[in-house]
Formats: C-alpha cells, structure tokens, sequence
C-alpha cells in the first residue's frame, strides 16, 4: 500500500509527537490501579466485619458464661446476650455492629437457656457462642457476582457464674 507524501509526514509527526503520551500511560494505568484500589477497600471492609463479628459473639458469651442459675434473681436471658452481640447493648438499641446480623439462627448459645447453665461454678464447664453472617458486598463486588462470602466465628469461655 503507498502511503501519499502527506500522510506519510502526518504519521512522522504522530509516532514522533510524545504530547499524548501521558494519557495514553493513564489510560492503561487507571483501571489497574482502580481495580487494586477497590479490592484493597473490599477486602478491609471484610476483615473489619469479621472483627466485628468476633466481637460480638465473645461479648455474648462473656455475658453468658456470668450468668449465675441458682443463689439470687438474676434478669439473665439469652435475649440479652444476642442484643448484646447484636448491638453491643443490653437493651437492642442503635445500630448492627454488623450488617445483615440480627436473627436469633446466626447466633448460637450453648448451652441454650439458662436453666441449662451448670448449678455451680466448682467444675469445669464452658459456655459456646458461634455466629455466622452473610457479607454483605459493595455494589462495585456485587456487579462481579462472586457470590456469598460467610463470615463465622466461635468462641468458648468457662463458665463463672456471678
């Protein structure tokens, strides 16, 4: 193919001309780097609901595992551990600690009730708090549809009554 002389010192020109060279560098570069930046904030925001998961669930059973059955009225009920891990209150005010996390079947109590709990603190007993959640993503990793990342953790503390 002969290129007309015309065109031929344009095309000089362009291969020679480095004016457009920066945004071609940035247009390659940004979406890698906006991809790596995305994930890195995705990844903090899982690992920090996880924290705060973990969180709750050895608070509830820090409360739990003080729970005296049998000498004085206690007002101990597992309701209130589960506001407890759920909202990092007694009463089951303000706002999740973790989003999504708030249905008695993702947090689990052994043993379940509190006549259950052992009538002295002389042997070793434990006390088990297992919860579990559902992520939820950003709409960036949402579109990406990876799918469900559980996010779970137990804990087990001696029981001691109060």
């Amino acid at each position: 193919m002969i290129v007309p002389a015309g065109r031929r010192s344009f095309l000089k020109h362009f291969v020679r001309n480095e004016n457009g060279s920066v945004l071609i560098e940035v247009l390659i570069t940004a979406p890698v780097l906006l991809f790596f930046t995305i994930g890195i904030l995705e990844f903090g925001n899982i690992f920090w609901q996880r924290h705060q998961l973990a969180t709750g669930v050895r608070d509830a059973a820090r409360y739990w595992s003080r729970c005296q059955v049998a000498g004085f009225t206690s007002s101990c009920s597992p309701d209130i551990a589960r506001n407890i891990a759920f909202y990092g209150n007694p009463a089951g005010t303000g706002g999740l600690r973790v989003p999504g996390w708030n249905t008695a079947a993702e947090l689990v109590l052994t043993p379940a009730t509190r006549a259950a709990l052992p009538s002295s603190s002389g042997g070793y007993s434990e006390v088990r708090a297992a919860g579990n959640v559902d992520y939820q993503p950003s709409p960036l990793l949402g579109m990406l549809e990876i799918g469900t990342i559980n996010l779970s953790y137990t804990h087990v503390e001696r029981y001691i009554g109060w």
